[in-house]
């Protein structure tokens, strides 16, 4: 077992990483087609005769023992069908929900009807959800005409979760618009403990945090999904990340996650499971446990999830009617390693832009404080990662501790029509009922523009916000490689809510401690 003592300016908060592995055994999962056998003589001859099941069986003394089971495992095997798997077996799982959209969902359709006929239907038309939201606010002829896409294919299967746009000029006129996908899901009631929700977009692991499988998948297996409502899939071992202590009022979600990428590299959860647990998790609203969850896929992850618990519960009452079922880790489950975190010594985090030694990526970590000699050129606050509701209030309570205005271009981009709506509506606490946006106001920032993924992944050139010349910008987005927000030779800082409002106010990257206490 190692450990590591934490000094005031280690960026490391691991008090303990225990490496505790799992049996290396492995049985085949049955093939869902025939196999060809070898003829034989067949004897008639009755050896044996089995007898009927007992309504109540005793514990067995000998045979197999069944092992305790994590998160992830519980829903592969429910899934499936299966009574017991483990790490590395492939399965074919049931499908709950599957997500596509606007840059995926044409290629997803193509292939769909490809294999399965110009006739075919999708196998339920009430467990397909689909959500035009990246490349939408744009003259681009090509980006309009895959939403032209989607709706076609939805009128034509009578798909139930269309969540389409018509009117370009004003998203308002568009009742059914919703904008980015992962937040939308949530807020649409799509997102239940223990089941599987499958989508073309690496980031729709954000889902884990209501405490479901949710991964990303591609084109292919997507339209393999939308024929049979299943897929094969590989049982992943289960990393886990317990994290106690109070949290700093000064710290996010965003900053415990670049945290964990930062120590276990955006290798280091490659086809793995990361289960967050610990009293600062449970203490961490839905919205910040989605932010938790979202970025998994940057250390590699196949996954991440949280403990459905009352949080939880309580933010899908008014969400769904569907029954759901949650599953929780054995208490002798298998965990491939195990770290543990004292989040309070934690300190406000970037992930870096690239250099001549270190490449452009999330896990180019550093203290906020150690870039306050970077200048900067722009603020960018959105995406499925940071532009929730709350991520926004963050940031209008930064602007009001401080006073000042923004010395720098900052950029608006609400996730969802509703957040548009809370950003405009919603009083934040201390402010004397001054809503989100007559704080940004008051500040200088740029208006709140129309909820989509905006410039988060670049996008046509006349996308809002995009870096169209090199520039080097602030973000609250989730990746920061070559080309990511537009100009390839960009640079992006990712950081919190927090974070990105202080560097606004100063013009260089910014702990928001100067601001916050």
């Amino acid at each position: 077992m190692a450990s590591s003592t934490i000094s005031p300016c280690s960026t490391s908060f691991i008090t303990e990483k225990k490496g505790l592995g799992w049996s290396a055994f492995s049985s085949p999962s049955p093939s869902p087609f025939p196999i060809p056998k070898c003829k034989k003589s067949i004897s008639k001859t009755i050896v044996s005769v089995m007898s009927p099941q007992q309504s109540e069986r005793r514990p067995a003394t000998t045979g197999s023992v069944k092992t305790a089971l994590t998160m992830t495992e519980k829903i592969f095997a429910r899934a499936s069908k299966k009574p017991q798997l483990i790490p590395g077996d492939n399965v074919w799982v049931n499908v709950d929900i599957l997500m596509t959209h606007d840059v995926c969902g044409p290629g997803s359709i193509g292939i769909f009807k490809k294999e399965f006929g110009q006739d075919a239907k999708v196998w339920d038309r009430e467990k397909v959800v689909i959500i035009p939201d990246h490349y939408i606010f744009t003259k681009d002829e090509r980006a309009n005409r895959n939403v032209d896409i989607l709706r076609d294919f939805c009128n034509e299967q009578d798909i139930k979760y269309f969540y389409d746009i018509k009117d370009l000029g004003n998203f308002k006129a568009n009742p059914d618009y919703k904008g980015v996908c992962h937040v939308a899901l949530a807020q649409e009631g799509h997102c239940r403990p223990g089941e599987v929700l499958l989508g073309t977009d690496s980031h729709t692991c954000t889902a884990g945090a209501f405490g479901q499988f949710a991964t990303g998948i591609g084109n292919t297996d997507a339209g393999f999904v939308l024929g049979t409502g299943k897929l094969l899939l590989k049982v992943p071992p289960t990393l886990r990340f317990v994290m106690d202590g109070e949290m700093p009022d000064y710290l996010q979600a965003k900053d415990l996650i670049l945290q964990i990428i930062g120590e276990i590299s955006v290798a280091g959860a490659t086809y793995k499971s990361m289960e967050f647990v610990g009293s600062t998790v449970e203490s961490l609203t839905m919205e910040e446990r989605m932010t938790l969850c979202n970025m998994v896929v940057e250390a590699g992850g196949k996954n991440g999830v949280v403990p459905a618990d009352s949080t939880t519960f309580k933010y899908l009452e008014d969400k769904t009617t569907l029954p759901y079922e949650p599953v929780y880790s054995d208490a002798q489950a298998r965990f491939l390693s195990e770290y543990r975190f004292d989040i309070s010594k934690l300190e406000p985090l970037v992930a870096k832009a690239g250099d001549l030694f270190y490449p452009h990526s999330p896990d180019n970590r550093a203290l906020a404080r150690e870039c306050k000699d970077v200048k900067i050129d722009r603020v960018y606050i959105g995406s499925c990662t940071g532009g929730k509701t709350e991520d926004f209030m963050a940031v209008a309570k930064v602007f009001l501790a401080s006073g000042k205005k923004v010395k720098v271009p900052t950029f608006l981009v609400p996730a969802t029509q509703k957040v548009w709506m809370d950003v405009y509506t919603l009083p934040v606490p201390g402010s004397g009922g001054k809503t989100c946006a007559q704080i940004f106001e008051e500040a200088g920032c740029d208006t709140p523009a129309s909820p989509s993924c905006g410039a988060c992944l670049g996008g046509p050139k006349d996308t809002h916000a995009r870096m169209n010349e090199p520039m080097v910008c602030v973000s609250t987005t989730n990746r920061n490689f070559p080309g990511r927000m537009g100009h390839k030779e960009g640079q992006i800082y990712l950081a919190s809510p927090y974070t990105a409002a202080a560097s606004a106010l100063t013009g260089f990257v910014t702990d928001p401690r100067e601001f916050l206490q």
